[in-house]
């Protein structure tokens, strides 16, 4: 899907004090920008931020960290925001690939990764956030006992990652093809593209996976 770009989306997103600027910095550290210990969760390819922001809402106990690789959808992100200033809350502006030089070993308690690109072709197997490459990217950087959330929709997708996580060392914990009428329904939250599939009737698929 192409995105229409914004004029002025980096500039904006560069003086934001919403967005972490060259986080590699904070590797090891991040406790020192949200000044407490608690543990951190993130978000990969967050979109316009609905579901994290319901998350740091609900949850101030947590810190959170946002990762979008578009400016122009950060940048939507970064508006509302701006309206609910949610202190355990901030936004990466970076590729998932990059995600190792950012974070120390141990550093994240928990991934999501909600209706990532499918990128159906086979050649491109690699660049699925599911991947065995990037699963290793994840088992560097989470806790012993971290865990990785995985939602979508489209269901080759999912039946892709059902093999592709055990074949990288990992367990599935717990997974569903209709999580709307699953055991986890009533604590779900939504992103937008959710809300949009859902409303479709499409089901929603999500697995949790550990190592």
């Amino acid at each position: 899907m192409r995105l229409r770009h914004i004029p002025g989306s980096e500039d904006a997103i560069a003086v934001s004090p919403h967005v972490i600027g060259q986080p590699e910095k904070y590797q090891g550290n991040f406790h020192q920008k949200f000044g407490n210990d608690n543990p951190i969760q993130i978000e990969v390819g967050m979109g316009k931020g609905r579901f994290i922001m319901e998350l740091a809402r609900r949850n101030p106990q947590i810190n959170y960290l946002g990762v979008e690789r578009y400016p122009t959808v950060l940048l939507k992100a970064i508006k509302k925001q701006e309206e609910l200033r949610l202190s355990n809350l901030y936004f990466l502006c970076v590729d998932a690939k990059s995600l190792s030089e950012i974070f120390a070993p141990q550093e994240v308690a928990r991934i999501y990764l909600n209706f990532s690109d499918p990128w159906p072709k086979d050649r491109h197997a690699k660049r699925r956030l599911t991947s065995p490459e990037f699963m290793k990217i994840y088992d560097r950087i989470l806790t012993e006992n971290g865990t990785v959330e995985f939602k979508t929709d489209n269901q080759e997708l999912f039946s892709y990652s059902l093999e592709s996580i055990p074949e990288a060392g990992w367990k599935i914990d717990w997974s569903t093809r209709d999580l709307h009428h699953s055991s986890q329904a009533d604590d779900n939250v939504m992103t937008e593209y959710e809300m949009k599939f859902s409303s479709m009737g499409n089901p929603i698929c999500k697995l949790i996976a550990s190592r």
